[in-house]
Order: C-alpha cells, then sequence, then structure tokens
C-alpha cells in the first residue's frame, strides 16, 4: 500500500516534527508501505523521506517541474521514483491518485490546502480513502476546533468528522489506515441537507 502524506517544506521547524517524520517514515516501511510525498528534501517531507529510505522503501516523489528548475537542493534526491509536473494542481493530483490512504502532518498553507481538497473530494464521494490528522504535540488542536464549530454553526455535519481521524502517534495512524474499511462510511450522511 502507497501512503500519500503531506506536510511542511520547512527547513526551520522544531526537530521534534522532524524526528516523528522520520518515525513515521521507518513504521510504514516496518508495515510494508510506501510513500508518496511532495519530494521535498527539508522539514516534514525530507523527514519523512529519510525515515522511508533508512528502510529501504518505495518513495515516489511528485514534484513541480518548476521546483526543480529554480532550486534542485529542494527536491529529495533517493527518491524511487519521480513524477515531474507542470503545475501545482498537477501535483496535487498525481498524488491522490497514486496514494491509497492520505496522511496530514504539521504544516503551512500548502498542507491545509491538500486536507481540504481531499476532505472535500471524499464528502463529495470522488474517493473514499482513509485520511488521518498526525497530531504531533497537538499541533492540529485548533483546525479541531474549528472543525467543531463549522458543526455547531451547521456549516457541516456531524458525520464529517468520521470522514478523517485523528491520532497522536505512527503506530495509530497506521493502525487506522491498515485496518480502514470504506465500507463503514457512509458519505450519503456527510451532505447538506
Amino acid at each position: 500500500m502507497n501512503i500519500t502524506v503531506y506536510g511542511a517544506a520547512s527547513s526551520l521547524i522544531d526537530e521534534t516534527y522532524k524526528e516523528a517524520g522520520r518515525e513515521l517514515g521507518r513504521k510504514m516501511v516496518d508495515r510494508k508501505c510506501g510513500l508518496v510525498f511532495g519530494g521535498g528534501a527539508n522539514g516534514m517531507m525530507g523527514a519523512l523521506a529519510e525515515g522511508v529510505y533508512e528502510r529501504e522503501g518505495y518513495i515516489l516523489g511528485v514534484v513541480p517541474k518548476f521546483f526543480r528548475e529554480a532550486n534542485a537542493e529542494i527536491s529529495f534526491t533517493k527518491c524511487s521514483e519521480y513524477i515531474y509536473t507542470e503545475t501545482v494542481r498537477e501535483r496535487k493530483r498525481a498524488m491522490e491518485e497514486n496514494g491509497e490512504a492520505f496522511v496530514i502532518t504539521p504544516g503551512g498553507i500548502g498542507t491545509l490546502d491538500e486536507f481540504f481538497e481531499i476532505l472535500t473530494l471524499k464528502q463529495l464521494g470522488r474517493h473514499n480513502k482513509a485520511i488521518v490528522i498526525y497530531d504531533i504535540n497537538g499541533f492540529f488542536k485548533e483546525l479541531d476546533e474549528m472543525m467543531t464549530k463549522y458543526i455547531e454553526e451547521k456549516f457541516i455535519t456531524e458525520d464529517c468528522k468520521d470522514l478523517y481521524k485523528v491520532c497522536s502517534n505512527a503506530d495509530e495512524v497506521l493502525d487506522y489506515i491498515l485496518s480502514y474499511n470504506p465500507e463503514d462510511i457512509d458519505l450519503s450522511k456527510v451532505k447538506i441537507r
């Protein structure tokens, strides 16, 4: 199983996050999972890829051509395979299509964009793959509170929270993904009526 993982590209993030990323990468390989990611060498992306690489796992890097042309140092150079796209939109699509599950790790604007896009696509019935938020050090606490507020104010249904799982460690993340059964999710309940 290949898992698409989204996360920070920033080299400035705390080492705690990077170590959690490396640990997730190592445990993915131990549990026979490959990595699909944005191809970055730094931050959560780079740490995750390092963890997978340490265990000789499969890594698919999906990189917009203009990233590679602008600065080769921002790309992880030890991927098993690469897909080069013309645009960021094409990159997101390739990451979605090549992953059998999704993990959101701490990141910035791009990570939030990717999370809400795959969540929206699941709500609309365009896929029914597992989505996990890897909540390292309570990073996503406010995001979870925001989703609760949206439910309370009737912008989304309570069932929308069933579309994803919040986990606080790598084992929980992988346990959820590897035991995920799409038939347990009734996508008809998540649409606003």
